[in-house]
């Protein structure tokens, strides 16, 4: 039994489809994450699964019972769904104890009691219920949106960017900590950021979305080393396409050497490795390659970005394509300076030429 299903769900404000047919299920205790840029619907999209809005086609299942479809929505306070908002959206008035509390209304005192400190301990603000929203850090903040969203124990917990408002190391920890606090609550949850560190930390299946459609849903893994296009592929991690020339069923060739791939890689003319020397855009990410002073193969340092304990350099070969590298960070080069690189990728990222 599925916690969560959509299928073929569709959004749209006047003539203008912000979601296009989106289907996926989500079983109980998973963490998904809707990924993609901005205004590309997966913020509309979780809306329409809280029920704050109705959808224009297609049906949404929590716990196998439909509760929105055209002309049917059931409200959101009837969903069983705690939802994170991106502000928090925190009663300044009332007490760090009382904001938790704040849905459990129609449970004795005594349980209320129970479990609005069994949630401050494990979201880490034990000891901290008589404080005031303003008295607290945003990742505290942050913890007791968490916390408050928990305590009616909801069917489904929706976070609709929950930590744009922290800083960058605020941000990766809380995230981690975020799906540590989930996974103990046996929660099922999904989440909507634009980045995909955070994605990454938290889900366990991602949903990459771009103009209202998911494009792929997958690992994390999966994501990153087995994209199914080229949005996909671009939009996550770093990376750089470069021509490729097909040789056969295994093999590409691109400038740095030969890349064999475990599958065959599609070529311009629509076959699956014809062996006529089709034309294709390679996806190389920096760690496929290699700072190596002994190799012959030299490129121009163009521009570094210093990382703590890497280096990310950009790179021009001898035909002038550009490429990344990320080397370890005792070796400091400079821009001009020509540096021995190698390849060392161990699978195929490839799709027809576009050019």
């Amino acid at each position: 039994m599925s916690k969560l299903e959509l299928k073929s769900v569709i959004q749209r404000y006047g003539r203008q489809t912000i979601v296009n047919g989106v289907d996926f299920r989500l079983e109980q205790g998973s963490i998904a994450c809707l990924l993609g840029p901005s205004g590309c619907g997966k913020t509309t999209l979780l809306r329409c699964i809280a029920g704050f809005e109705e959808i224009s086609g297609g049906e949404i299942l929590i716990h196998d019972a439909v509760v929105s479809r055209a002309g049917h929505r059931v409200p959101p306070e009837k969903r069983q769904v705690g939802m994170v908002f991106q502000d928090y959206a925190l009663f300044p008035h009332l007490t760090v104890d009382q904001n938790v509390g704040f849905g459990l209304g129609g449970t004795p005192a005594s349980e209320r009691a129970t479990r609005v400190n069994e949630l401050l301990s494990t979201v880490g603000l034990a000891g901290q219920g008589r404080k005031f929203p303003h008295e607290l850090s945003g990742g505290q903040q942050q913890r007791v949106a968490l916390a408050r969203a928990l305590a009616p124990r909801p069917e489904l917990v929706l976070l609709d960017e929950p930590f744009s408002n922290l800083d960058v190391d605020l941000r990766e920890r809380l995230s981690v900590e975020v799906r540590e606090i989930l996974k103990s609550e046996g929660m099922t949850a999904v989440l909507v950021t634009h980045d995909q560190h955070e994605a990454f930390a938290m889900a366990d299946e991602i949903g990459v979305m771009f103009e209202g459609r998911i494009q792929q849903w997958d690992t994390p893994y999966n994501l990153y080393h087995r994209p199914v296009n080229r949005f996909v592929a671009d939009f996550v991690g770093k990376g750089v396409f470069v021509p490729g020339t097909v040789r056969d069923a295994s093999n590409v060739e691109i400038e740095l050497g030969v890349l064999s791939s475990g599958v065959p890689p599609e070529c311009s003319k629509g076959c699956a490795a014809c062996g006529q020397g089709c034309l294709v855009d390679v996806l190389l990410r920096p760690d496929d390659v290699i700072h190596d002073d002994r190799s012959p193969t030299r490129a121009e340092v163009l521009h570094k970005a210093f990382r703590g304990a890497d280096i990310m350099y950009t790179l021009r070969l001898e035909s002038g394509t550009e490429v990344l590298s990320l080397v370890p960070s005792h070796h400091n080069h400079a821009i001009g300076e020509k540096i021995g690189v190698r390849l060392e990728a161990d699978h195929v990222i490839a799709f027809r030429q576009s050019r």
